[in-house]
């Protein structure tokens, strides 16, 4: 006969970290809900002039978190109802609206919001990011790394 394997229960709850005398904490590895990057994000989206969209991509990429388009989707999807951000500018990648999926409503909001800007939608309701795509000027990030000077 077989010795009884211990099986954890689904309702067993987590264990707390090890803590050990003389060594530091790990640094939170969630950079999506601290408020500094919120606050980058939303810097870059208030940049975005009238007619143009950016990508989620590209708005995480020049607030200086580049590959991590969903904390740009996280960073707005926080915003509070009736904000003066243009949340509208931001589009998925291929120029296709992500609130589509999530939100029906929102989607046509934000469709109607871009073609009252001249913002135009090929026949699979995507914006021709060719024609409406915006292309900063120096393609400058917001980050801490910006500001130093380089060594040569």
């Amino acid at each position: 006969m077989r010795p009884a394997r211990s099986v954890r229960r689904a309702s067993a709850a987590p264990r707390p970290p090890v803590r050990r005398p003389g060594v530091a904490a790990a640094p939170a590895r969630a950079t999506c809900f601290r408020p500094s990057a919120w606050t980058r994000i939303h810097a870059i989206v208030r940049r975005i002039p009238r007619g143009r969209v950016a990508t989620y991509g590209q708005v995480a990429g020049l607030a200086g978190f580049p590959h991590a388009p969903r904390l740009a989707g996280y960073a707005l999807h926080a915003l509070p109802e009736g904000t003066p951000l243009p949340w509208h500018r931001v589009v998925g990648a291929g120029g296709r609206l992500a609130l589509a999926r999530l939100d029906p409503d929102g989607a046509l909001t934000q469709r109607l919001r871009l073609e009252r800007e001249g913002v135009r939608f090929d026949a699979r309701g995507r914006v021709d990011l060719e024609r409406s795509g915006w292309r900063p000027r120096g393609g400058r990030r917001l980050s801490a790394r910006s500001s130093r000077s380089r060594r040569d």
